[in-house]
């Protein structure tokens, strides 16, 4: 079994977000290239933007602190602290409404 700290991991990648010039950071903490499964803490400063991409196919978003907006087309959703947002298939953004830091969870 292994064990890890979101919490601690989302104030690491915040801070390593923080010194560098794009406003992001993210670490791998569960799956990889053998496994069909990724988990990733990913961390935006405030203002920063993941630019409009293809979906990875299946995907959720956990928000573990701060407040981002994902885009699809027309559409946008917000989410804060605490909340569960399911990728859309279709192109989407995100962008860091304030330091946000969260789980991306999706299915390779």
């Amino acid at each position: 079994m292994d064990k890890k700290s979101l919490t601690a991991l989302a104030r690491q990648q915040l801070k390593l977000a923080a010194g560098t010039s794009s406003g992001r950071s993210s670490q791998t903490v569960y799956g990889g290239h053998r496994r069909s499964l990724r988990q990733t803490v990913v961390a935006l400063a405030a203002g920063q933007k993941m630019a409009e991409h293809d979906s990875p196919g299946e995907g959720t978003l956990f928000i573990l602190s701060g407040k981002l907006s994902l885009v699809s087309g027309e559409d946008s959703w917000k989410g804060s602290s605490g909340d569960f947002l399911v990728l859309p298939s279709d192109r989407h953004s995100v962008e860091a409404l304030e330091d946000v830091a969260f789980l991306l969870t999706v299915a390779m």
